[in-house]
């Protein structure tokens, strides 16, 4: 069975009202996927996007290939859904062909997962120093190992497997069209790549046009692929532009959710030319916010949760003028009780009605870290040696690694 996630009637955003998308067997309300975040997209946060917007694409927090094989109980614990959640998306990290393939083969035969999407765009220094994460595409031949494995093992279960990836290590090292086409020809349902370099990490602005050279190269080169952009996508018409600045296929959304779980309604809306709701007043975001909060709690327990939450309140709280000390008070709250107490608190003082400050919508959050050094291994920058990676499928050695963040 051919796995594929496909664009049906890919009409241009201008005209929206007939862009439909679907991954497998599930019809899609619109070509928009979340993007895997470390401590951020667990059950109760996709939960909550999908309070907003049934029916997209939520991809579970990255876990690493190594530590499913080896039956890791942590990682094991992260790959969680609700009973309502479909499809089951999961985004898988390794470098290792054979071990990627097992990792694959043991989540579908479990019948644990709808869609798999492999990162190959992760610029933690400490994998990319071995060659693995986003340095695996400067390796053609290694990432269609990697590729072969996964696509191979999922296919008797129906499972598609996307993949996303970077522009490359630095602006002189560019991979993405090597990569896309190594995709292609290897079978991959969708590709989505992160308009940024490694180097660039989150700094600066995402290099859109990167994006439509993408999709007009796969598409001279014959194939259907669809082709998803990622990066700076803050509000529900930044899709559209992307889509139709790019004709790219669909958008992968990662910080401009944060702290606004509402922007997939709103990207449901603006795709299908519907008009997009003003932004949100300030008591509806609290009410929100101590919602996603007491999820939270319920799946990590209170602890647990609230400490993991007080980098939820400075997301929600962005752009709205409650001043410093509740943003203070906020990121030191301990129980689910204080922070229902702060909320009144800020709907005493300033109001349920206040709006975000103009341009508050685009204030970037999550990280912004960059431009940095990309850690590679000892004499890839050599000549010769970069040469001679094109054809270099020796397996990094990265296995050890169990939790980082995606790209």
């Amino acid at each position: 069975m051919r796995c594929s996630l496909r664009v049906r009637e890919a009409a241009s955003p201008a005209h929206t009202d007939a862009v439909t998308f679907s991954i497998g067997q599930y019809g899609l309300a619109a070509p928009v996927v979340l993007a895997p975040m470390a401590g951020v997209t667990n059950a109760p946060f996709r939960a909550l996007c999908r309070r907003f917007a049934p029916g997209l694409v939520y991809v579970n927090e990255m876990v690493m290939a190594t530590p499913v094989v080896h039956g890791n109980a942590k990682t094991h614990s992260m790959i969680t859904f609700g009973d309502d959640e479909h499809p089951r998306s999961l985004q898988l990290y390794g470098s290792d062909p054979q071990i990627m393939g097992e990792a694959v083969h043991l989540l579908c035969d479990a019948g644990r997962v709808d869609h798999i999407d492999l990162n190959f765009g992760c610029p933690a220094a400490k994998v990319t120093r071995r060659g693995g994460g986003a340095a695996v595409p400067a390796r053609p031949e290694l990432l269609r190992a990697v590729l072969r494995s996964a696509i191979s093992a999922a296919a008797p279960y129906g499972v598609p497997v996307t993949a996303k990836f970077r522009m490359g290590l630095f602006d002189d090292w560019l991979t993405h069209l090597r990569t896309g086409e190594v995709c292609a020809e290897e079978g991959v349902a969708s590709v989505a790549m992160h308009a940024r370099t490694v180097e660039q990490h989150y700094s600066g602005e995402a290099r859109w046009e990167a994006i439509g050279e993408l999709k007009e190269h796969l598409t001279d080169l014959g194939s259907t692929i669809p082709v998803l952009g990622n990066g700076d996508v803050w509000e529900a018409h930044d899709a559209v532009r992307m889509m139709e600045q790019t004709g790219c296929d669909g958008v992968v959304i990662g910080r401009g959710c944060l702290g606004r779980p509402w922007l997939f309604g709103d990207l449901i809306d603006a795709l299908n030319g519907r008009e997009v709701r003003p932004s949100r007043r300030l008591g509806e975001v609290l009410e929100v916010m101590v919602d996603h909060a007491r999820m939270l709690v319920e799946h990590l327990g209170e602890n647990h949760a609230m400490r993991d939450f007080r980098k939820h309140t400075g997301w929600y709280m962005s752009g709205y003028p409650v001043g410093p000390e509740v943003r203070r008070r906020f990121s030191m709250t301990a129980t689910l009780g204080e922070l229902e107490d702060i909320v009144a608190d800020v709907l005493d003082a300033v109001g349920p009605d206040t709006s975000i400050v103009e341009g508050g919508e685009r204030i970037k959050r999550g990280h912004t870290n960059g431009p940095t050094k990309v850690a590679l291994p000892d004499g890839w920058l050599d000549g010769q040696t970069r040469d001679s990676l094109a054809t270099d499928v020796a397996v990094p050695d990265d296995g050890h690694v169990l939790a980082m963040s995606g790209g």
